[in-house]
């Protein structure tokens, strides 16, 4: 069986929100079937599309955008680079002319409601998260694929592995976390520097560096940004941002025109407990508004956990005085890796695992890196990952309207809190007494997703999805 190699721009991806698998990877998905027309040059014979949703997709789709996705996808539009400014503009285009511009070179007609169909009852039995598009030809033949959103933007074609790039030779290969540590103890190498050398194997070190930095500069946009936007978000539970408001208490009237003497003027504040909690959760705050928003952001590994790492790494930033490229670079090498053991032994969808495999995922991602990068031995950058995860077992996906609003937005700053608090246990503990390994962790969490019932796995059947009342507008 062939292994699975992740790189650290497989778990760091550029999109938009609000979610990894129910927007990203959907949009990805309807951009390869354009692709496979077009490569096997039927595009200009298209005479009708239908996209058939299942399982989670159907479920919770309209709340996470997914047929937004699919129509920007299908018409040629990329999630790193279209303007968000203009998606709502671009779908009412659609769905008012009844027309879709396959690829941005075919027009065909399209019916919102009766070419994009939600099967809310039916589920395909590889994964909740399936999409088939149907293209009918004007010679009467039709062609179909079928594809997986398998979580954090990560997507799978009917029939072919689950892995996407091709495979090349690692010279530090890992998928368990023993691995990690087996290699890392034998060289003496950081975990990030480990990932530096097997990324080396893709691509020149300069340009991993380079598109290290070019997604901190979209992390640090969309904190920054998502610190200075009010308003309600959309979707219809009038949700109130609240990073824009916290913000403008904490900072107190100082004055500040940029990014970089924004973080001045937070660290004249000092370094008192609650000054520094707030801003933490101030900073995860920002990002899952802007990720509800339909705004760009980083997967971390996903989008429904996206604002746990840069919470966590504004932290070391501004109160640890890790405002240095390298540091940067060092702590998403570190956290990237620690996602994709746990995307190798578990799973990082929500749709297959409940939140844990989120929320829990990205805060043992981002307890790894802090410690790293405050020093920590090899062992306790792992045993900072399990405690992160031990204490996210278990919890469940339940968005309230399906929206990835309510609790999704809080609990990014509750996974922020807890990585930083894993972290100081590991950096204070001697991880030789460790009980429980990352590994074992790793193995329990998949156990627990398996075992956890499908109410509980981003379809919004259970939970405080059905015990909050609500009433939303028809999408």
């Amino acid at each position: 069986m062939q292994k699975e190699q992740i790189s650290v721009f497989d778990i760091f991806k550029i999109g938009i929100g609000p979610s990894s698998s129910h927007t990203l990877g959907p949009w990805r998905a309807a951009q390869q079937f354009t692709q496979a027309l077009a490569k096997n040059n039927l595009l200009p014979n298209v005479g009708q599309v239908k996209i058939l949703l299942y399982g989670s997709l159907a479920k919770t789709g309209k709340g996470h955008g997914t047929d937004i996705a699919i129509l920007l996808g299908l018409s040629g539009a990329d999630p790193v680079t279209f303007d968000v400014n203009a998606i709502n503009s671009t779908v009412d285009d659609i769905k008012k002319s009844e027309k879709l511009k396959l690829n941005n070179n075919h027009t065909i007609d399209f019916s919102y409601t009766e070419d994009l169909i939600f099967l809310y009852s039916q589920s395909l039995p590889f994964h909740p998260n399936a999409v088939t598009f149907q293209a009918f030809l004007n010679n009467g033949k039709a062609f179909s694929e079928t594809y997986y959103s398998v979580g954090g933007g990560f997507v799978v074609k009917d029939g072919e592995n689950d892995s996407e790039k091709e495979q090349v030779d690692l010279p530090f290969p890992v998928q368990k976390a023993s691995e990690l540590l087996h290699w890392c103890l034998s060289t003496g190498l950081k975990v990030s520097e480990i990932v530096m050398e097997n990324e080396a194997a893709w691509r020149p070190e300069v340009e991993t560096k380079n598109g290290i930095l070019k997604h901190f500069e979209v992390i640090k946009d969309c904190v920054y940004r998502g610190c200075h936007t009010g308003g309600f978000l959309p979707g219809g539970l009038d949700v109130a941002r609240r990073a824009a408001k916290l913000n403008e208490r904490l900072i107190a009237g100082q004055h500040y025109n940029d990014y970089p003497s924004w973080i001045e003027a937070i660290r004249k504040g000092g370094q008192g407990f609650n000054y520094t909690l707030d801003w933490v959760s101030c900073f995860a705050l920002a990002v899952n508004e802007e990720n509800a928003a339909f705004g760009r952001v980083v997967t971390a590994p996903t989008n429904g956990a996206a604002g746990v790492i840069p919470a966590v790494l504004q932290y070391l930033i501004v109160f640890c005085d890790g405002y240095s490229e390298e540091k940067i670079i060092q702590f998403i090498s570190c956290a990237s890796e620690i996602g994709s053991i746990f995307k190798k032994g578990a799973t990082i969808s929500a749709a297959m695992g409940g939140c844990q495999a989120e929320i829990g995922v990205s805060s043992a991602m981002a307890a790894a890196a802090l410690t790293e990068c405050l020093g920590g031995s090899q062992r306790q950058v792992l045993m900072a990952a399990e405690i992160a995860m031990e204490h996210h077992l278990g919890l469940t996906c339940d968005p309230i309207g399906g929206l990835v609003q309510i609790p999704c937005i809080e609990r990014n700053t509750m996974g922020a809190i807890k990585a930083i608090t894993a972290s100081q246990l590991a950096l204070q503990s001697n991880p030789d007494k460790a009980k429980v390994s990352l590994d074992a962790v790793v193995n329990t969490m998949w156990e627990t997703a398996l075992d956890m019932n499908s109410k509980y796995k981003e379809t919004s059947d259970g939970g405080l999805a059905t015990n909050i009342p609500i009433s939303l507008p028809e999408c």
